[in-house]
């Protein structure tokens, strides 16, 4: 049986509980953001404790699941598809009994986001029993197996799931693409459900409208001819942890004659997944990489040891070299632009996703508000990390389900009419 407590209707917000017999596993575990804007304004309106996110819907309301319930774990696991918040956030209030399921490089990224913020009852992920696997594992769990394979996504150790219940295999997507930089991942993972002749295909749908067809290689290739045809300070704002785009920045600057300047908490993420040799990351003292000061009375600890043995730059020093570099940042990070002073002829790339929803068209026009100030013209330059409409129908009559559920769409109505002729659509019921 699946119960549906996030994720339907909404990008995100995945909360998947699948019951077979008497073993209950949860696939992800993350924040509802469309949920929670309802109601909060971060950061003049923000849950003051658990007691706020329950009383609205955004924590599910689940006997024995989280750590301020005394009553008996009635989970047997969590499993991670990946990092992102909006899959994962939400471990943090998970009880410390029941174990969590992630790949190896998972764990890594949400320990290093947990110890460069501040710690908070919805940040502490403090004393989590978390388990590591990767593809070729098979996890039993009760009376389930597990098959965790990985996808490609916009963050590295994304992962889809097959698993085996009494009544047929059930195949989770997460979150996937097929036109990144490791497209084989996904095929991988669409040659094995094809394989487990799964009952149910629980799938995403992101990209079902407003799909904007590109590739990581179009984006480096974009990326490249901005950089080298400006005269001044480049800019740039992408995912801390999307680590294909990272490369990509990196090896366009390179190209330039320029080096990458990358904030001390991109830094620090980025030094922890050198642990995983597939990355292919750089050195973080690697010659062509410069961090980013940011300017505060006092530093937490991990800010000062990458301050006590590493290549770092003060606003001022930016200033005076800017012609040679390209500055990543996130929005927090524009308001060193007073400092820097950006030359005439800069430019400031955005490869991001364009805001979905009004809270995210407010901070986008200031943003726009500020470059517009100090005379940045913007590119649009970007690729999703979710699977294009026909790539989605031609993965579906692959794979083959019997039934298949959408979520992770906002519209999964035109999910249901554009595959109907094609499989079984069922539209999940939020519980």
């Amino acid at each position: 049986m699946l119960n549906f407590y996030g994720g339907v209707g909404e990008i995100g917000g995945n909360k998947i509980l699948l019951e077979d017999r008497d073993t209950r596993i949860l696939l992800d575990f993350g924040m509802s953001y469309s949920c929670r804007r309802r109601f909060y304004f971060e950061p003049y309106l923000s849950p003051r404790d658990e007691r706020g996110l329950l009383e609205f819907g955004i924590l599910p309301h689940l006997q024995g699941v989280y750590r301020f319930d005394d009553s008996e774990p009635s989970i047997d696991g969590v499993f991670l598809s990946h990092s992102h918040s909006d899959h994962a956030s939400c471990i943090s209030f998970i009880n410390r009994r029941i174990p969590i399921y992630c790949g190896e490089t998972t764990k890594t990224i949400l320990e290093s986001l947990s110890e460069t913020r501040a710690r908070t009852f919805e940040t502490d992920i403090g004393g989590l029993k978390i388990e590591t696997f990767k593809t070729g594992d098979k996890i039993k769990i009760g009376g389930l197996e597990v098959e965790p394979i990985h996808v490609d996504h916009s963050v590295p150790a994304a992962y889809g799931f097959i698993i085996y219940t009494s009544e047929g295999a059930v195949a989770y997507t997460g979150d996937l693409r097929t036109h990144g930089a490791k497209a084989e991942l996904t095929q991988d993972f669409i040659e094995k459900s094809k394989e487990a002749k799964p009952t149910i295909l629980i799938c995403e749908g992101t990209n079902i409208s407003g799909a904007d067809v590109s590739s990581e290689d179009e984006v480096k290739r974009k990326v490249g001819k901005v950089i080298s045809g400006t005269d001044g300070l480049v800019m740039a704002t992408f995912s801390y942890a999307d680590v294909d785009r990272f490369k990509t920045f990196y090896e366009a600057s390179k190209t330039s004659k320029r080096r990458l300047a990358v904030s001390m908490r991109q830094a620090y993420i980025l030094d922890r997944l050198r642990c995983d040799g597939k990355l292919k990351l750089p050195e973080i003292d690697d010659e062509s990489l410069i961090i980013l000061q940011k300017m505060k009375k006092r530093y937490s600890p991990w800010e000062e040891d990458i301050q006590s043995h590493l290549n770092v730059k003060s606003p001022e020093e930016i200033k005076n070299m800017q012609d040679s570099i390209v500055m990543a940042c996130s929005l927090f990070d524009v308001k060193e632009l007073i400092e820097i002073r950006p030359r005439s002829g800069s430019n400031f790339i955005h490869s991001a996703s364009e805001p979905v929803n009004e809270e995210g068209e407010i901070e986008f026009t200031k943003l726009l508000n500020w470059l517009d100030h100090f005379g940045l013209p913007m590119y649009q330059i970007h690729c999703s990390g979710h699977i294009m409409p026909n790539e989605l129908k031609d993965m579906i009559m692959r794979i083959q389900p019997k039934k298949v559920y959408p979520i992770h769409t906002e519209h999964p109505e035109l999910f249901s009419k554009f595959l109907s002729r094609y499989v079984k659509v069922e539209i999940p019921r939020r519980v």
